[in-house]
């Protein structure tokens, strides 16, 4: 009887610390009425007045204040003040940088389902549609791939003019100012379109429309500064650049040594104040092109000409190119994608003050200016690039599995080649989900940092998973580079996607968890403020927060026992039917990872910081988790349409049995072994039971690809369709319909005993069954057309053997 009274009362207390949110003494009062239950169930009287001694002991020392702080919270004030550095102002203005979203509802173990569904639908307005029907369509039929990369090395004349007439470069720049003024969503599926064609005329548009001059200009600028500069950059008068990594320091920009000096010169004729600035900087994309150049430096003044202070910090300025003591212009070769890209140099380049963006006032405060809007292009420019990246290989994947035969079967029908097609789909569906989310946040006014950090990360490693699929597919057909090959220079660029705008191994290692942590959660920066007063003023409020983390923590344990014991049926879901399993299974995972992350950084401390292994599993938790979300949300956006459930089931399945993953690997490598067992207890008490895609539903996902269907057509909606022979995608699809045409006939033929297997050639096979009636004349020209189509589809491009030569003495 005690052991079934047990079984019973432990789900339902943890129940009970999951729904009700109670006083640590009304838990002391209810954990009491547990014990005298199980006292009367059976349980030895000695254990159990033991333990009810314990409780109400526990239950005086947290109630009665003076105990309390002598006891606990005086220790802990003390421990955490030495376990814990201070917070340097460069991790304050980080932690501080942006808004928190939907990551601090996961974070916090509790999601509230209803601010995810109130999320608006993406959607794009009229003219935002027109332009991408129009000018972008115009743009992509410009695009010839192999031209810009192995002919010129840039974009022909004719599309930088293109781009500057119709303001590709002045999408985020306010109509008052000459720009376009689209949405995040709109931005993202222009730049889908683009990537679709050609990675290098992508970059290009990308960056102006990023972290940049306008970007910054919008935010910070003084008015003068935004009424000269902004309608230029909307017309493409002026080609920005931004230049912040340096030879010494990348991701560490505390560590830069590019400075300017606070000085008095002549300047137009007359003394003026300003900056002599020093500086080199490196990778800068558009740099060798540019004709203005924002800067980030550090700015000293030894002679106190603006106050007191030596270091007056990071600050970010607006310099033409033209300037005496600026040297730009010579490029790098990024992997031999032909976007512009250079390091640029300056030596006593004399400023005056009113050319930092923002004008004096803002000297120093250039590190909270980047970081506040890194957080907005982070989440769309690459992540829209990857997007892309995934749609193009679904599409010339699909077909080109349905054209290339081997054994008289499409190589699609193969299982080893379906596995690569279903993780090609279902990445696919799950990166536009994300990225769509993500825009949908940023056009609501989010600046969800750690949000748009997941979602650069993790949708250019879907990329390379992707791209990296295709080419495997593919075989010698994507290997072999030239006008025919789509997938080659895609395959190339990755590297680049995965460095950029925060380096991946950074970003999750450092970055999502790391800030995660201390931004998403309630109490603990308010807690590590306190601890930074002195003792007599901050122990009071520490001891405050201090209560009500310890309830706020038990109740994450509770949730977390309760749902995990359940296998996520106690969870609970905003929705009934086959999804509802999807947001218990979200809502189990949330709250077992904000009991963790607790434990972690009560147990850890400050070492936590040196523990990337563990951190970067936590950032692996939380973004699949947030990606799972955004998977949950698009269905039910575009209808819970019944045949895109497997794309759905795939997603699902995969975040959540990388977010099981990711929490045994913390739990079996938590340095602190006992309390890795505990946390087990409550997170993954019955193992690791959850599993990946089965074959069953890679099937179903592979088929999507290869067969033309509504579902298909959404998971590869917006890249550039490729209509026609002349184009490398339309050949394909020629083929495959003149294929799936000619199928039929050649079953036919099979059936009569008749195959194709030389010396005869395939029209003189082909005419000899029309002589002998087994073949009408119209089957015969099907059947030779579609081999032609075939043919041509798979080709792959050769040269002459002294091509390369020829290139050399042409330059």
């Amino acid at each position: 009887m005690f052991w079934i009274i047990l079984m019973l009362l432990l789900p339902a207390l943890a129940m009970l610390l999951a729904r009700v949110h109670l006083s640590l003494f009304a838990w002391g009062g209810v954990l009491a009425v547990a014990i005298l239950i199980l006292i009367s169930a059976g349980m030895p009287v000695w254990p159990g007045v033991l333990l009810l001694l314990l409780d109400v002991a526990g239950v005086a020392v947290f109630h009665m204040y003076a105990w309390r702080i002598r006891l606990i919270s005086r220790p802990l004030f003390r421990y955490i003040r030495q376990a814990i550095p201070p917070i340097s102002e460069t991790e304050r203005t980080a932690l501080e940088a942006g808004s928190i979203w939907w990551e601090a509802e996961l974070m916090r173990g509790e999601p509230d389902w209803q601010k995810l569904r109130c999320v608006a639908e993406p959607s794009l307005t009229k003219k935002e549609q027109a332009f991408i029907d129009g000018p972008v369509e115009q743009l992509c039929g410009m695009l010839n791939d192999w031209e810009i990369h192995h002919r010129l090395r840039d974009l022909p004349e004719p599309v930088w003019k293109f781009l500057k007439e119709h303001r590709f470069f002045g999408m985020i720049i306010p109509e008052s100012y000459g720009g376009l003024a689209f949405s995040a969503y709109a931005h993202s599926r222009v730049l889908q379109k683009i990537a679709s064609r050609s990675s290098a005329a992508a970059v290009t548009v990308m960056v102006p429309n990023s972290l940049g001059p306008a970007e910054l200009l919008l935010a910070y600028g003084t008015e003068a500064q935004k009424d000269y500069y902004l309608p230029r950059l909307a017309r493409g008068e002026e080609i920005p650049c931004f230049a912040l990594t340096t030879p010494e320091a990348g991701s560490d920009a505390g560590g830069m040594t590019d400075y300017g000096i606070v000085c008095e010169q002549e300047f137009d004729g007359k003394p003026t104040l300003g900056l002599r600035l020093n500086w080199s900087k490196r990778y800068i994309t558009l740099g060798p092109v540019a004709t203005v150049l924002g800067l980030a430096f550090k700015v000293y003044d030894p002679d106190h000409l603006l106050g007191e202070q030596d270091a007056l910090g990071i600050t970010c300025a607006l310099i033409p190119v033209n300037t005496p003591g600026v040297v730009i212009g010579r490029r790098h070769d990024p992997l031999n994608i032909a976007f512009m890209n250079g390091p640029n140099e300056g030596h006593d380049v004399f400023i005056p003050l009113d050319w930092v963006i923002g004008g004096q006032k803002m000297i120093g405060q250039g590190w909270r200016m980047l970081i506040e809007r890194l957080s907005v292009g982070r989440g769309i420019s690459l992540p829209s690039l990857s997007v892309a990246s995934g749609k193009l290989a679904a599409e010339s994947c699909g077909l080109y599995t349905r054209v290339r035969k081997q054994f008289h079967t499409p190589i699609g029908r193969f299982e080893g080649v379906q596995e690569a097609l279903a993780r090609i789909g279902g990445m696919t569906y799950l990166m536009d989900a994300t990225a769509r989310l993500t825009t949908s946040a940023l056009d609501a006014g989010e600046r969800p940092a750690i949000v748009t950090a997941m979602a650069k990360r993790y949708l250019t490693e879907g990329m390379r998973q992707v791209i990296n699929d295709a080419m495997d597919v593919h075989g010698g057909r994507g290997v072999c580079m030239g006008p025919a090959n789509y997938l080659g220079r895609t395959y190339q660029s990755i590297p680049v996607a995965i460095t950029v705008e925060g380096a991946n191994i950074l970003t999750r290692s450092f970055m999502i968890f790391g800030q995660g942590s201390v931004r998403c959660h309630p109490y603990l920066l308010s807690e590590m403020e306190a601890v930074a007063l002195p003792e007599a003023e901050g122990l009071p409020v520490f001891d405050e927060l201090l209560m009500q983390h310890l309830a706020y923590t038990l109740a994450n344990i509770g949730r977390s026992f309760a749902y995990s014991i359940s296998l996520g049926w106690l969870a609970p879901a905003p929705v009934s039917g086959r999804a509802a399993r999807y947001y218990r299974q979200i809502a189990r995972c949330s709250a077992g990872l904000g009991a963790m992350a607790d434990m972690t950084l009560l147990v850890l401390g400050g070492a936590l910081k040196r523990k990337e292994f563990l951190s970067g599993r936590f950032a692996d938790v939380l973004a699949h988790l947030y990606m799972c979300s955004a998977v949950l949300k698009r269905y039910e956006d575009e209808g819970q349409v019944e045949a895109d459930w497997p794309l759905v089931r795939w997603s699902c399945n995969y975040c959540l049995y990388q977010v099981q993953q990711a929490m045994d690997g913390i739990l079996h490598n938590f340095p602190v072994r006992p309390v890795a067992w505990l946390m087990r207890l409550w997170v993954l008490p019955w193992g690791r039971w959850m599993r990946p895609p089965s074959d069953c539903l890679t099937r179903k996902v592979a088929e999507i690809l290869l067969e033309d269907s509504p579902t298909h057509d959404r998971l590869v909606n917006g890249i550039y369709p490729g209509e026609g022979e002349n184009d490398i995608i339309g050949r394909l699809r020629i083929a495959r319909d003149l294929v799936v045409q000619a199928e039929p006939v050649e079953m036919m033929l099979r059936e009569k005993g008749e195959r194709w297997q030389g010396p005869e050639s395939y029209d003189a096979w082909l005419a000899r069954l029309v002589a002998d009636g087994v073949l009408e004349e119209s089957q015969q020209r099907l059947l030779l057309a579609a081999r032609e189509a075939m043919l041509k589809a798979i080709a792959v491009d050769d040269f002459p053997a002294d091509e390369w030569q020829r290139e050399v003495n042409r330059k």
